[in-house]
């Protein structure tokens, strides 16, 4: 597992919309002098080991089978500019922590790319910890393929929507499968984001945003003890996803609100809803 914690200086817009960098808690280790070889072996364990309570990063982003390599990318990137204390975990790892591991860390992020892949990568008892960890307190941000592992789906899901199936925004039914797509929340600009054959939320949970025909394209609830917020879109994705595409939004104003959302779901906050 890799743990990132990045400092610096946080953008004005950022500070304009409430966007607050975390506060790093590192693990420190200290080791003997004179154990070279157990330190090598140590160090080449950690790839593969799952995370101890004593260094756990504060966010758990899920990198494995199914992800999309860009997309992991993207997020890492909102992650950084924004200061977040935050860990790595394959689909190896996260089929070896126990429910207790994953309560050490405040929460989960899954981010977009193949939900059935993913759902194949984990064992029905991960899947099973996942959801537990999630009810014992654990939050959970899933992002376009996130927010539908996080459903009651046929294949291997979370279930963190007590048993409401999360289907897909209707212009895939339309042949549509990446546009840029208005999403109109309370109190606020409407910000034109990312989207590629993302979910809808009808059914679950409160309005964050909504899609041009009104279904849910952003939503928050609890799940037992634990926060959870989906998101149909991307607003992580960065400008080079544009190419070919014309957006009313900067990619700046869309980055800076991917912040927002794992900064509300970090916190278990409430964002404005309908």
């Amino acid at each position: 597992m890799r743990s990132h914690a990045t400092a610096g200086k946080v953008s004005r817009l950022k500070v304009a919309l409430n966007i607050l960098p975390i506060q790093k808690h590192p693990a420190f280790c200290r080791l003997k002098l004179g154990l070279h070889t157990l330190c090598i072996a140590a160090l080449a364990l950690t790839a593969c080991a799952p995370p101890t309570s004593n260094d756990a990063a504060q966010i758990l982003l899920f990198n494995g089978s199914g992800t999309s390599p860009n997309d992991v990318k993207a997020v890492e990137a909102v992650l950084n500019d924004s200061h977040f204390n935050y860990a790595t975990v394959n689909s190896r790892q996260l089929n070896r922590m126990s429910e207790a591991q994953l309560m050490a860390h405040r929460l989960l992020i899954v981010p977009g790319g193949n939900y059935i892949t993913m759902g194949k990568s984990l064992t029905p008892g991960t899947a099973t910890n996942i959801h537990n960890a999630v009810q014992g307190g654990l939050n959970y941000l899933g992002i376009c393929a996130g927010g539908l592992l996080a459903g009651n789906a046929t294949s291997n899901s979370l279930n963190l929507t007590s048993g409401v199936r999360v289907g897909f925004y209707g212009a895939v039914n339309r042949g549509i499968h990446k546009a840029a797509v208005a999403i109109a929340g309370v109190g606020t600009p409407t910000i034109e984001h990312y989207w590629e054959d993302g979910p809808q939320f009808a059914g679950w949970g409160a309005v964050v945003g909504k899609y041009p025909d009104g279904t849910p394209a952003i939503v928050e609830g609890t799940s037992g003890k634990g926060w959870v917020i989906l998101c149909g879109v991307h607003p992580e994705a960065p400008e080079s996803w544009r190419r070919g595409m014309t957006f009313a939004t900067p990619a700046s104003i869309d980055n800076a609100y991917a912040g927002k959302l794992i900064d509300a779901a970090l916190r278990g906050t409430c964002l404005p809803h309908y």
